[in-house]
């Protein structure tokens, strides 16, 4: 329940967003100076500069998107994701994941990652998720159990993954009517979208997907599946003419890093009506894993350029969750920023890291937050100096080891329990290669002191 001084701010950003109601662009200014007054501690003042600064420039590349998003996406959408990302996660929920980190000594997540099925309808090649097996499932009574123990401790921010978490869309749908003041979004293959999940997500308002996607038709189906590209496209189209707002998930590999990083395949997603894309890279997890689908070296350091590059061109929201820990410190896993609960409801500190010491079924989210693998994370983060080496598996692999070891967990992999040794063995060489063109990076382009070698 929000006490009364919630209960006024929440009125205030209406209040700013009622001004987007009628000509938006012209208004953006009043909104923002709402938005001000809503932030008294000035708690994102860095964002409202920000943005400030990106609507007083009506030729650059920021302005395009935001325009695209006020005359693209429904108002009571926006109004709703503004209100509980900027009310909820934002200033209620910063406020409590505050006092409750003082209080513990432990970190406390932004965002919950949770994974209502393992079941999926395609096998995708490399897929990290195969190895949970495709028979486990969290009850909604759990989901909502998460849900209710997150929001108590300030997290107002849930992402499905899987399996295929619409395999549940009825569950999901259910789980955002029932908390209407938290966010949720899903990474999707994107096929189980129709006209009537399309009328639901317009009905509850907000639930946001992010549709993953390999490339254009050849590579998507090559890795998911003949006609998965179609099935893909169809969605958007539904999402687009609706007005509802959508992203991508895009894993570059050693075999589409060239079509991920391309102008063609950007413009192709914002015609589609793609408003942000998080990129992710190949590892190598599981039994299952294609070690020959790592990036190099140089393609790694080509996504970190075009992706820059495209920031000042193409408008839509982009985010590389390793190329970009410049941007937030380091690794953002462990309860850091966001942990992973798989459909067995292991408590795991990354969606690539299946090592845990705890279950949902048994052990309480705070409980999680301060079991050993997870302040193994706090004690180590972040994992290096140079921010362009954030991950401990993939950058630094004799991290994840020695946290593995000395906090006792165990792989949570059903039908192939990987020794972390053997995973962490994978990238070692990655690892080293990465290193001397990370670092390169790191000194020329932050002008920083040379880093750990």
């Amino acid at each position: 329940m929000r006490n009364l001084k919630e209960t006024l701010t929440a009125a205030g950003i209406n209040t700013a967003l009622s001004y987007l109601e009628t000509d938006p662009e012209k208004n953006l200014p009043k909104a923002l100076a709402w938005i001000d007054r809503l932030d008294p501690n000035d708690k994102i003042k860095p964002q409202r500069d920000a943005f400030r600064k990106y609507i007083n420039d009506k030729d650059g590349n920021w302005y395009k998107l935001i325009k695209s998003v006020l005359n693209d996406v429904d108002i009571d959408i926006l109004k709703s994701f503004f209100t509980n990302f900027f009310i909820s996660s934002v200033i209620i929920g910063g406020k409590r994941r505050e006092e409750v980190m003082e209080k513990y000594n432990c970190n406390v997540p932004w965002a919950i990652l949770m994974d209502p099925t393992s079941s999926c309808n395609l096998k995708c090649t490399g897929c990290w998720a195969a190895e949970y097996g495709h028979k486990m499932s969290m009850s909604f009574e759990m989901l909502d159990d998460i849900v209710m123990q997150g929001k108590e401790l300030g997290t107002y921010m849930y992402i499905f993954s899987g399996g295929e978490p619409l395999v549940r869309k009825d569950d999901v749908i259910k789980l955002c009517e029932k908390h209407n003041e938290c966010q949720f979004l899903s990474f999707t293959n994107g096929t189980l979208i129709d006209e009537d999940f399309a009328n639901e997500m317009m009905r509850v308002k907000n639930f946001i997907p992010a549709i993953s996607v390999e490339g254009f038709a050849e590579a998507t189906d090559a890795r998911r599946g003949e006609g998965t590209y179609q099935a893909v496209a169809k969605a958007m189209e539904i999402l687009k003419r609706k007005k509802l707002p959508f992203g991508v998930s895009c894993c570059y590999t050693s075999q589409n890093y060239k079509v991920i990083g391309s102008d063609e395949y950007y413009d192709d997603l914002i015609a589609k009506g793609a408003k942000f894309a998080w990129f992710f890279t190949y590892v190598p997890v599981g039994a299952d894993a294609v070690p020959e689908l790592m990036v190099t070296p140089e393609q790694r350091k080509f996504m970190y350029d075009q992706i820059r590059k495209f920031r000042g061109t193409k408008a839509i929201f982009t985010m590389d969750f390793w190329n970009d820990g410049e941007y937030v410190n380091g690794c953002i896993a462990g309860g850091r920023k966001y942990l992973h609960i798989n459909a067995n409801g292991d408590i795991e500190p990354c969606a690539f890291v299946h090592y845990s010491n705890c279950n949902i079924h048994n052990n309480t989210l705070l409980e999680a937050y301060q079991s050993p693998i997870f302040m193994q994370y706090k004690a180590n983060q972040p994992f290096n100096k140079n921010l362009l080496r954030p991950c401990p598996l993939l950058d630094n692999p004799e991290k994840l080891q020695s946290m593995v070891e000395q906090s006792n967990a165990h792989s949570t992999e059903m039908n192939n329990p990987e020794d972390v040794h053997c995973l962490c063995g994978r990238c070692v060489e990655a690892a080293d290669k990465w290193t001397p063109v990370a670092n390169e990076l790191w000194d020329k382009t932050l002008d920083k002191k040379p880093r750990l070698k």
